[in-house]
């Protein structure tokens, strides 16, 4: 199985951000590639639908609302890998006003190799986070 995770430390005290990111839903209100998000089964998952049209099926698997994290896997997506699972967590940075947000993923290549499927998710997670990011940088 292989896996990545990528982080970035934001100017803004955990709860907020997590007030943006935590919503099983709301990835469309910081994620510019997902133009939207509709949630079924009781809110347990969600449809995306990404900027190409293209359709991405994820179900909720964990929740911890006082952790401030949330992990889910992939029901139906274009990406060449099986066995996918994800987290996604706002940490406080001790002494500071700042949140450590961390997305992490491990998944089983399919068609490619790992370190292909790696720099695929890896790129994912980063540049969300960038975007995440500069919603708190305007």
């Amino acid at each position: 199985m292989a896996h990545t995770t990528a982080s970035l430390d934001i100017t803004a005290e955990p709860d907020r951000v997590w007030q943006l990111i935590g919503g099983f839903g709301s990835l469309p209100d910081w994620l510019p590639y997902i133009a939207e998000s509709k949630l079924s089964e009781g809110g347990r998952v969600r449809s995306l639908t990404n900027e190409e049209g293209s359709v991405i099926v994820e179900r909720l698997e964990a929740f911890d609302d006082d952790a401030r994290t949330y992990s889910y896997s992939i029901l139906q997506a274009p990406f060449p890998v099986t066995g996918y699972r994800s987290t996604l967590t706002v940490h406080e940075v001790p002494g500071s006003r700042t949140s450590r947000v961390e997305w992490s993923g491990t998944f089983t290549p399919a068609g490619v190799s790992d370190e292909e499927a790696i720099a695929l998710f890896h790129g994912i997670y980063t540049e969300g986070l960038a975007a995440l990011g500069q919603a708190f940088d305007a």
